[in-house]
């Protein structure tokens, strides 16, 4: 028999049932009977060796449709662009991509950088406008259509089909465990902001490069990884825990590979716009560097408190009023605790007992950034689901999570009705309060995740395989002599079988 085919007998015999391994999931199932039983026909069961169509992995592909198709429902009553009412506030279905396609000039076919400067990476806006000027070239020919209406939904269905991609990549990593890419499926946060902004194409093809390293094809990674970074700048940051494993397992060869290929994707995709056209390139750092406390983060939970002593005037501000001025320092400092942060989890990945997987890490690096950043808009919560899923596959901590994302969710929208009608819709505290919420939840996670890497018995994932499906050249490897005899852990130089 050949190695594919044992391997895959292997991942069906092993499955797991969430109802058996998860302890959330097995008390909610005594509502319905209790865990699957032993002689209950598995849905996960390999095509040849069962009849049903509906396998683990289809319904999960099929209820990821089914949530994406809810919230282009959910997003409907914005399609138009007729945004009278504030219709897009109380019907919580504002889009960034209906509202830029005006104003960054894509409705009078302007070329994103060359004729008007664009907010994003260079990736996002070549997206803009792959999608938006066939659009109004079309609205030229018939002015009857609406354009907006076209755009929106031409970036819904790419957009949609790009998370579907992310799911099919979560059940390629997890073929042992098909039922923790019903988190990502299921995910409220995904019904609610899928297609806020163009975050997908970042995470599609993060997504995308984190199956290619998973599968020993490091260049390849680190070209999709680099893509990923022209989109929107989080996917670099998982280079770091790529180098920081590597160094560990004594893999360094593959990460400088991946590394390398990244950043040349990242360059040539820059060079058209950042040689011709660099003040209009230059936006999206000009804006990052400007900006001042933004709503919902650590530093705008901060700033009210300080409002709740201080009265903000000049001689009489808080720490953080005073950093909302002081910008510069401001950046500064977020960039410093990130940083520090970082060297928090590099430190971990060497000193661990075992070597952490690649998601977990994964994991910990993005959410710091978005802890310590001055800016988290509603949608950010997207960059954290695939890697949440990965890192940690447990019901109970990810359901309380959603949950706080939703209070943030509809506590945004009603600060930002209050904005537009100069009425608040509640008190100031209210969205304070649903904005620590979300940051708690978050730092919850990763308190779990660290807890999981240093105590790795406790690691879902690890009770299904035997060291990292996500790791590639890493899974199995040993440690490094130097560092296993530093730390005295012989057992630890030890291989690990590969998993398949």
């Amino acid at each position: 028999m050949s190695t594919q085919s044992t391997a895959g007998i292997d991942d069906a015999g092993s499955s797991d049932h969430p109802s058996r391994s998860d302890g959330f999931v097995r008390g909610v199932s005594e509502a319905i009977g209790g865990p699957l039983g032993d002689h209950a026909v598995a849905l996960d069961r390999p095509a040849g060796r069962e009849r049903r169509f509906w396998t683990a992995t289809r319904i999960v592909l099929a209820l990821a449709c089914l949530t994406l198709a809810l919230h282009w429902v959910q997003k409907s009553p914005c399609q138009d662009g007729a945004w009278q009412n504030n219709v897009q506030y109380t019907r919580l279905c504002y889009t960034d991509v209906l509202a830029l396609y005006y104003a960054e000039g894509l409705n009078e076919g302007k070329v994103p950088y060359r004729d008007h400067p664009v907010e994003y990476p260079v990736l996002t806006g070549y997206f803009m406008g792959a999608l938006g000027l066939p659009v109004h070239a079309l609205g030229v020919d018939d002015p009857q259509i609406n354009q907006g209406r076209w755009f929106y939904n031409l970036n819904a269905l790419t957009l949609s089909a790009l998370a579907v991609a992310t799911v099919a990549m979560i059940l390629a990593l997890r073929r042992r465990r098909p039922w923790d890419a019903a988190l990502f499926a299921l995910a409220p946060a995904l019904l609610l902001t899928a297609t806020v902004n163009w975050d997908f194409l970042a995470i599609g093809l993060a997504a995308f490069g984190l199956a290619a390293w998973a599968r020993r094809h490091p260049a390849l990674a680190g070209v999709l990884l680099g893509l990923a970074g022209a989109a929107k700048m989080w996917p670099l940051f998982l280079l770091g825990p790529i180098l920081v494993l590597a160094l560990r397992a004594g893999r360094l060869r593959a990460a400088l590979t991946a590394l390398g290929t990244a950043l040349a994707a990242l360059v040539l995709v820059n060079l058209p716009v950042a040689i011709p056209y660099r003040e209009n390139w230059n936006r999206f750092f000009e804006l990052n560097t400007e900006r001042p406390i933004d709503w919902g983060t650590l530093w705008y939970i901060g700033r009210y408190l300080d409002g709740k002593v201080n009265t903000g005037v000049p001689g009489d501000q808080g720490p953080f009023q005073w950093l909302n001025v002081n910008i510069p320092t401001l950046n500064y400092l977020s960039y410093a605790l990130f940083a520090l942060a970082c060297l928090g989890v590099a430190a971990l990945a060497l000193l661990a007992p075992r070597r952490p997987r690649l998601a977990q890490l994964a994991f910990l690096v993005v959410a710091a950034f978005l802890i310590f950043s001055k800016v988290w808009s509603q949608q950010f919560v997207l960059w954290l689901l695939p890697l949440a899923v990965l890192a940690r596959p447990r019901w109970g901590a990810f359901i309380a999570w959603q949950i706080a994302e939703i209070g943030y969710f509809t506590a945004f929208y009603g600060e930002l009705l209050g904005a537009a009608t100069s009425r608040p819709v509640f008190p100031e505290g209210v969205f304070v309060l649903a904005a620590t919420l979300r940051l708690g939840t978050v730092v919850l996670l990763c308190v779990l995740v660290i807890r999981d890497i240093l105590h790795p018995e406790r690691d879902a994932v690890r009770r299904t395989y035997a060291d990292d499906p996500d790791g590639g050249v890493l899974d199995g490897a040993p440690d490094v002599p130097w560092l296993a005899d530093r730390r005295h852990r012989p057992a630890a130089t030890e291989p690990v079988p590969a998993s398949p």
